[in-house]
């Protein structure tokens, strides 16, 4: 017999009517769409690898996405963090400067600007 999981999924019955429109609609990110079809999956009482293998993920993503659950609910299961991405290469007066040369007439003898 299958042991309980440590962060089973329980859907309300509203959370299963919004999910299954939103695979309805298919307007999201297929992240987004892959996401509530592992917790449509994982509250029918399917397990992490049978759900990983049906939709081709990875069994810690199904484990992800039932923990993210647990934590936060259906918003913050769906959807994902914010990331701070790489940080800027230029500061705001180096672009501010590069703003103005460009916006200016070009030099003499040329029609227009040229990064050569």
């Amino acid at each position: 017999m299958a042991r309980k999981k440590l962060h089973s999924v329980e859907l309300t019955e509203r959370e299963r009517k919004d999910l299954r429109q939103y695979l309805r609609k298919g307007k999201s990110s297929t992240r987004f769409l892959t996401r509530a079809r592992i917790l449509l999956l994982a509250d029918e009482g399917q397990e992490d690898k049978e759900i990983a293998e049906a939709l081709m993920v990875s069994k810690s993503t199904v484990g992800r996405i039932r923990k993210r659950y647990h934590e936060g609910g259906l918003d913050f299961a769906l959807n994902e963090k914010s990331r701070s991405g790489a940080p800027p290469k230029i500061d705001g007066r180096i672009e501010a400067q590069l703003t103005l040369l460009a916006c200016s007439e070009p030099p003499d003898g040329r029609s227009k600007w040229t990064v050569r």
